[in-house]
This record gives structure tokens, C-alpha cells and sequence, in this order.
């Protein structure tokens, strides 16, 4: 996190005021004058602003199993969202949804207050892999396959190649699984429809290396292990 958002809400200041105290040089990181307000610094690291300890923020990271029906935003006055089912403390320490799912997609949903680990996440250039679970209307075939890995052609943009694995097809429905390396709006049910199949159920399973937990309920919450957390770093060379 940068060193001067760190400072602001550690100590309750707006961000230019926590520059301005920074470049004065009367803040110490772990014991050592920093007077560069852009420093990157570990959320978990021990502030001292004048000789006074600050209580450093304790970085979050939580995944959530999302149930359909909400909106994955911050606050919505109109509708109900993801962070209504997390603990009042998450937003006060950052702690924000990596990406989107919308309205009607459930599944793993990610949380951290890391900004730099969201941002790598969530970048294309790193190509992170996201794994859904699809149910869909009418009985898929090789031909989906094949255009999921050429990349099929949208009204607005031309997906990247996915590979989509059958693992049930019938008459009336087919149950399958989807990797993308990229996420834009309701973009595994355009690609679906695109081969003339409604999404009819939708749940995300895995993001890069992080999957969701089995046994994780519906609208439940947890934070990372170590080694989970551990994992996303190093996926995102980070670690």
C-alpha cells in the first residue's frame, strides 16, 4: 500500500495531510524515517508519527461464496450488495471485491484490502485464469469447444480463447466448465449465447490458484489461509 493511504487511515487524517507530515519527515516505518509519500509499504507495518505508535491497519483478505442475487459494488441505495454480508470492520480497512460477478453469477468472490495485489489480478497482461461452472440450455458440442478456443467474435470485442471441458450434454441442457484469462461484463454468458445456449446457472470456481472452498456456504465468508494468500502472490509475482 502507498505509504501516504496507509498513514490516513491508520491515523484518521485526509490523504494531504498525511503528505504533508510525511515529507516533514516526522513519520517512522518499522523505526526508519520515510519521507517519500509514494513508498510502497507492507499494510502491516509499525507506524510512529512523532514518537507516537500508530496502531497499523491489519490487511484482509477474504474469500466469499456469493449467492445470487446481489450486486457486487461497494453500496447500492437501490439494491442489496456483497459488502452487506461482511463484517462492518472489511470496509473500514479497505477491504474490497477484486473484480466483479454479476447480479445473477454465484461463487468465489475475492476481498483484500491489498491494492497492488488487486490491481495484478486483475490486469490482462497477467492473464490470471478464472474457472465457472456453467449450466446451459440445449446440449453442447464440439463446435462450442472449438469456437471457445478460437475466441469468439462479440458485438463489442473479440473474446480471447477459452477452453470450455463438457461434462454433460443432453437434449435439454448441458453442464460444462469454462477457463478465461479475461473478464469483461457478462462475458461467459455472451460467449454462450454467441453458440445459441442460455446460461441458465452460473458459479465461478477458481481464481488463478485460489478455489473455492467446498465447504463454504452460500452467502458465507472466511479469510485466506497463509498458503492460499501465499499462492495468489506468487502467481502474480508478488511474492
Amino acid at each position: 500500500m502507498r505509504l501516504d493511504k496507509l498513514l490516513a487511515q491508520s491515523a484518521g487524517l485526509s490523504r494531504s495531510q498525511a503528505r504533508e507530515l510525511i515529507r516533514a519527515g516526522r513519520l517512522l516505518v518499522d523505526g526508519q524515517v520515510e519521507a517519500r509519500v509514494e513508498a510502497r509499504v507492507r499494510d502491516t507495518a509499525a507506524l510512529t508519527l512523532d514518537g507516537q505508535p500508530l496502531r497499523a491497519l491489519r490487511a484482509m483478505h477474504l474469500m466469499m461464496n456469493k449467492p445470487a442475487g446481489l450486486l457486487t459494488a461497494a453500496r447500492d441505495t437501490r439494491a442489496g450488495t456483497v459488502m452487506d454480508l461482511l463484517p462492518p470492520q472489511a470496509a473500514a480497512l479497505g477491504c474490497m471485491p477484486v473484480g466483479r460477478l454479476d447480479r445473477d453469477t454465484e461463487g468465489l468472490l475475492l476481498f483484500t484490502s491489498d491494492g497492488e495485489l488487486a490491481h495484478r489480478l486483475l490486469s490482462p497482461k497477467r492473464k490470471v485464469g478464472k474457472l465457472y461452472e456453467a449450466r446451459v440450455s440445449g446440449q453442447l458440442g464440439q463446435a462450442a469447444v472449438d469456437a471457445f478456443a478460437r475466441g469468439i467474435q462479440l458485438a463489442d470485442f473479440t473474446a480471447r480463447p477459452a477452453l470450455l471441458q463438457v461434462l454433460e450434454a443432453r437434449e435439454d441442457t448441458s453442464l460444462a466448465r469454462v477457463e478465461l484469462t479475461e473478464g469483461k461484463h457478462r462475458q461467459v454468458r455472451r460467449m454462450f449465447q454467441n453458440q445459441g445456449h442460455e446460461v441458465l446457472r452460473l458459479t465461478r470456481l477458481r481464481i488463478g490458484p485460489l478455489a473455492l472452498d467446498p465447504g463454504l456456504e452460500t452467502g458465507a465468508w472466511r479469510e485466506l489461509s497463509k498458503e492460499e494468500l501465499r499462492a495468489l502472490r506468487e502467481a502474480v509475482a508478488l511474492a
